[in-house]
């Protein structure tokens, strides 16, 4: 092996070295110490460091340490503020690139853009947008005007164009002044060019019933038309479950379990049962399985993963998958055979679980419960009591498993944050007169109770069985801002136990019922 050959391994040692992760910046005698660099090889190592310094691959601070050289240039979002600054979120950098009013070079709210560091002026770390790698957004939502010689404006609805879209006049689909219209971008212009489009759709004027509605979904970009492909592979699916479809499963057809949801569910996702025998409460929570409908990577399936969930609107349901699914043979209906998922539990007074099943079942539910005829009939009315005669014994037993399971709950020191949920009511115009919190009661609390119980065993079954498996986790809090808590708390007067490991969740539950029925809570 020559010299050259011998230099550039060393110099690559040193690289290894300083990108191995325990590695702490050194300084030159130190990295000689540490590499065991003769005093006669001293010099060769300086020239090793200068050539990777010069390569950009490797920096040295202030106090003379090596390390390695931090990017220069990084890819990420965009995310603007009306006030003329933004922010770069870079994927693995735990803070965003700060970019400083003029440096954005063009870019919109939620593009993909490349950005290069910049000596900073704050704490921050500062950049400047160099390259728009891809827009965010295609098309966007706003209100016409005619500029009175064929062309016209549209005025973006969102903040994430905050000029006017030039339309010109063979673009426009005859909108007039006054329209919510939908439109395509074509150029996205410049410093001196305004951005160009062309109107993909009229919504209707600004003025009209249900066009703000309208203007959100089309804003968004949610799609609410389904593919062809997808609309012939929901009408090939069978309304009902057919006989085949049924081998293997366990059929729990005769075992009594409601659906219990609001007044305006339209697609009924679960159902539970209970019953109570030995000491011991048998508690089913019963799945619809959506996924025998929905194949793997089946035109639904991709349809799915591009809208990721239904969207929920003041006046109006999006669906993920289409109604002839998601409120036919994929809601447990009353009186329907359905497919589903099954996880059934033993559970003792203690509400401990003493043993579990979770198997693919074929159900039936007896009868779509609400929530208020479930609370009626567990406050003692006599006339739902007698409606339900059937079912009212059970409904007890859910009641007495659900205060089980959460003074459980309770002792292991879980929080119960009370957000309510809100349903607002329209007039004929579309306007908002009513807005009024969804009550919690029993029957509600029952269900969530049961859906944790469900929830954990499924979990833990699948931790157990070591299967790489998706959940929801509850990190530490972060220890300063339970040091700000801590600080607001002493204002009204309670004091919080923080141990050296963080705080413990039965503390803070502990703090809360403190607070409970006081101004403060």
């Amino acid at each position: 092996m020559d010299r050259s050959e011998l230099f550039d391994r060393r110099k690559n040692k040193v690289l290894e070295l300083m990108n191995d992760p325990l590695y702490k910046p050194m300084k030159e005698k130190e990295l000689a110490v540490l590499m065991d660099v003769s005093k006669e090889d001293r010099h060769d190592l300086r020239m090793m460091l200068n050539e990777l310094m010069d390569e950009g691959r490797i920096e040295v601070n202030a106090r003379g340490k090596y390390k390695t050289a931090a990017p220069k240039t990084f890819t990420g979002k965009y995310v603007s503020n009306a006030k003329g600054f933004g922010f770069v979120e870079v994927e693995d950098r735990d803070e965003d690139l700060f970019i400083p009013e003029g440096e954005s070079n063009g870019a919109y709210d939620s593009d993909t853009v490349e950005a290069e560091l910049i000596p900073s002026h704050g704490k921050r770390q500062e950049a400047r947008i160099i390259k728009v790698i891809e827009h965010g957004f295609h098309q966007l939502v706003g209100i016409y005007t005619d500029n009175g010689n064929g062309s016209g404006t549209v005025m973006p609805d969102s903040a994430r164009l905050k000029e006017a879209v030039h339309i010109a006049s063979d673009a426009s689909m005859g909108a007039v002044t006054g329209h919510k219209v939908l439109v395509e971008i074509v150029d996205y212009g410049d410093e001196r060019h305004m951005p160009e489009g062309r109107v993909a759709e009229i919504l209707g004027h600004v003025n009209d019933p249900g066009v703000d509605i309208l203007s959100i979904i089309a804003g968004h970009e949610i799609p609410v038309d389904y593919p062809e492909d997808v609309i012939r592979q929901t009408e090939a699916t069978e309304d009902t479950v057919a006989p085949e479809e049924k081998k293997g499963r366990e059929d729990l057809r005769s075992m009594q379990m409601v659906t219990i949801d609001g007044e305006d569910s339209k697609d009924l996702d679960d159902a539970v049962s209970v019953s109570y025998e030995n000491g011991i409460y048998r508690l089913g929570v019963h799945i619809a399985d959506v996924s025998h409908y929905v194949p793997e990577n089946s035109p639904l399936d991709r349809e799915a993963l591009t809208r990721g969930t239904s969207v929920y609107l003041v006046d109006r349901v999006i669906p993920m998958l289409p109604h002839r699914l998601s409120n036919g043979i994929c809601s447990l209906n009353e009186g329907q055979d359905r497919l589903a998922l099954s996880c059934l539990m033993d559970i003792d007074d203690e509400g401990n679980i003493a043993d579990y099943r979770i198997v693919e079942s074929v159900i039936c539910s007896n009868r779509r419960m609400t929530y208020t005829s479930v609370q009626k009939i567990l406050e003692g009315d006599a006339a739902e009591t007698e409606k339900y005669s059937e079912l009212a014994p059970m409904f007890r037993e859910m009641a007495e498993l659900a205060e089980i399971l959460h003074q459980k709950r309770q002792k292991r020191g879980s929080l119960n944050f009370d957000f309510p949920e809100t349903k607002i009511t329209l007039d004929e115009q579309g306007d908002p007169v009513d807005i009024r919190p969804y009550p919690r009661n029993t029957a509600t609390d029952l269900i969530e109770e049961f859906m944790l119980a469900a929830n954990e065993t499924v979990a833990e079954h699948f931790y157990w069985l070591e299967i790489p498996f998706l959940y929801r986790t509850h990190e530490q809090p972060d220890p300063e801002k339970i040091q700000e808590l801590e600080t607001f708390l002493k204002n009204f007067g309670y004091h919080m136990k923080v141990a050296k490991d963080g705080v413990k969740p039965k503390e803070l539950q502990h703090m809360l019922d403190k607070a409970k029925g006081q101004p403060e809570e």
